[in-house]
């Protein structure tokens, strides 16, 4: 039998996930860097260094309120990639050990495979291209797809579950936060599959700056929102759509378990050529049977 504590313990969750771009990297400075370099070998520069290092000031400024809070833990997911890992280096020295439960490497969170050895006239009509197709569904010659990425970071959020079920041991007085240090798209991907935003929504959203990042904060419900964090201008400016921006607020704001019942837009977004008043076969359902035929 499940004891109150071990209930309790089970329904814990992280105040914070949050979303990082890595740094400013060799690759971003000049794309000729791919066709000597491998991707996952392309460094940071010294301003992708320099960014990284204020980024790691700003999110424990977030998580620690400037200081004022003193219960909390950090756990970091990191992809495998150097720039990835050299921004986690520079960000970690913001957070003295003591505050860090744990650091995974975790391959599924890497960049969007474009190929190997990148030609620079090659990708640049393989990317206008793209931009005809649609860029999630757009799959790159001897690469991934963005909806390839959607897969493999839906399988991560399955273990990202499991371990806050099972694998992360701390004191439940401490708020949890959750740092994910991976790339662009993959962190765009991210947010996809968990605030359930569909293809079109995710067409329309601008990328992460180098060392920017999302905070998805639990609300008063138990739902997580972009809305608690960061301002609704900020969300604009990402390529939110009025009705994504609406959602978010009522994550934050809505009571626990009213959540579903006041947040129907992704439902009208299919139904809305449908009367809510309609019945189901039509007006005169309830007066079939009290005709007379004259």
């Amino acid at each position: 039998m499940i004891n109150s504590g071990e209930t309790e313990q089970q329904k814990f969750l992280p105040k914070r996930i949050i979303l990082v771009r890595h740094g400013e990297s060799a690759g971003n400075l000049d794309g000729a860097a791919y066709t000597t370099t491998p991707d996952y070998k392309i460094p940071l520069t010294q301003d992708g260094i320099a960014q990284a290092n204020l980024a790691g000031t700003q999110i424990r400024d977030v998580i620690s309120d400037s200081g004022k809070l003193r219960n909390w833990k950090v756990c970091f997911y990191v992809s495998p990639y150097e720039r990835t890992r050299s921004t986690l280096r520079e960000i970690g020295k913001s957070f003295p050990r003591k505050r860090v439960i744990g650091v995974r490497e975790e391959c599924r969170i890497r960049e969007q495979d474009f190929g190997n050895f990148q030609i620079t006239e090659r990708m640049k009509i393989i990317k206008e291209t793209r931009e005809r197709f649609g860029r999630f569904f757009y799959r790159f010659p001897e690469g991934e797809s963005a909806a390839d990425v959607f897969d493999r970071v839906s399988s991560f959020l399955e273990s990202l579950w499991r371990d806050i079920d099972s694998r992360f041991q701390h004191d439940p007085a401490d708020d949890l936060n959750i740092i994910i240090v991976s790339h662009g798209l993959a962190a765009r991907v991210f947010l996809m599959k968990w605030f359930k935003w569909t293809v079109e929504q995710f067409e329309y959203l601008n990328n992460f700056n180098n060392c920017e990042f999302r905070v998805m904060q639990l609300g008063d419900g138990g739902e997580y929102s972009l809305a608690v964090h960061h301002s609704e201008e900020e969300m604009q400016q990402w390529g939110l759509s009025p009705e994504m921006i609406a959602d978010q607020k009522c994550r934050a704001n809505s009571p626990r378990g009213g959540f579903i019942e006041k947040c129907q837009w992704y439902l009208d977004g299919f139904f809305d050529h449908i009367d809510p008043d309609d019945s189901e076969y039509g007006e005169n359902e309830d007066n079939t049977d009290d005709k007379t035929v004259s």
